[in-house]
């Protein structure tokens, strides 16, 4: 888990911190749902602050190049980072990396999550997650679902399926999700856990057909999708999410007073409506929380990169 203890920065920061532009690393591209929750919150956070928060894409190796930037910034509060499912996936698929992902960060609070959607392509004889699974099991060669890179969490959803059900499916990697979709809307792949707002304008199109989703509850722009939990796998819960974080050492009052700044953000109805669109639900916490919830995803991770022999230099 991440250590937590009061650090003596404060003391060199005083009550009047920020002073300054705050720093909020992003370690994926312009433009994806990583960067553009960030930025969301980063102008909200920045209003209650009092100071401008600066996103800035630091992109390369599945976020690690961005990670370890930050992790190796001073602990003064302002430098952070978007800290990502793939920050605990990659704990377990990397054989090293240039940062740890517990002991160099201290958390901040979690932001958002946002489930996957099985898909599959139209012509498939399938339309529900029973068929699928039948369709599977009778069929020789099985089934195939693409992702957007080994060790991706589309990837991982898919092999957390496979382990749950014992079924014989063929990953077939790509590099990124707009290719992968591009092959599914072909009909040279046949299914896909496509992260939900990449999937639904093919959904809305009529393209894609969804399944199930991956979240514990159904979502409001598809109430007629059920969960992949209530389709016969209880407890079945796959989310991206995305949560704040600092490096280690940075004071417990500007942890703190950082929290307060993005939960205000997370209640803001302006905020909570694009969400929405993007399928996104606020998860608005407390430091100890994204600390546990941390902790918890590494082990489930661990545990699913294992199974399915994915590894990444």
């Amino acid at each position: 888990m991440f250590a937590a203890f009061a650090a003596p920065a404060f003391a060199q920061t005083g009550n009047a911190w920020p002073t300054k532009p705050v720093k909020l690393v992003v370690g994926y591209a312009a433009g994806g749902a990583t960067d553009v929750i960030a930025r969301l919150v980063a102008n909200k956070m920045g209003e209650d602050l009092g100071q401008t928060v600066v996103v800035e894409n630091r992109t390369g190796a599945n976020s690690n190049v961005g990670a370890e930037v930050v992790a190796r910034a001073p602990a003064d509060g302002y430098t952070l980072y978007v800290f990502t499912i793939a920050n605990t996936i990659n704990a377990s698929l990397y054989s090293k990396l240039g940062y740890q992902p517990v002991k160099d960060f201290e958390p901040i609070g979690l932001i958002a999550k946002i489930p996957n959607l099985l898909v599959v392509n139209p012509s498939l004889p399938v339309h529900s997650l029973p068929e699928y699974i039948k369709f599977a099991k009778e069929t020789p060669m099985g089934i195939t679902f693409a992702s957007s890179g080994s060790g991706s969490s589309i990837h991982l959803s898919g092999e957390m399926f496979k382990m749950k059900t014992g079924l014989n499916m063929l990953h077939v990697p790509y590099r990124g999700s707009a290719p992968a979709v591009t092959d599914l809307l072909g009909g040279q792949v046949q299914s896909m856990f496509d992260n939900t707002p990449s999937a639904m304008p093919h959904v809305k199109s009529g393209k894609l057909r969804p399944i199930a989703i991956t979240s514990r509850e159904r979502s409001a722009l598809l109430p007629n999708v059920p969960t992949v939990a209530e389709s016969g796998f209880p407890g079945f819960e796959v989310q991206s999410w995305f949560g704040m974080a600092a490096p280690m050492g940075t004071s417990q009052p500007v942890i703190q007073r950082l929290n307060t700044a993005l939960n205000k953000a997370l209640s803001d109805g302006d905020i909570k409506q694009r969400l929405a669109a993007m399928v996104a639900t606020p998860t608005p916490g407390t430091p100890d929380e994204m600390r546990k919830f941390v902790a918890s995803e590494i082990s489930a991770w661990n545990e699913v990169v294992k199974a399915s022999g994915a590894k990444a230099e």
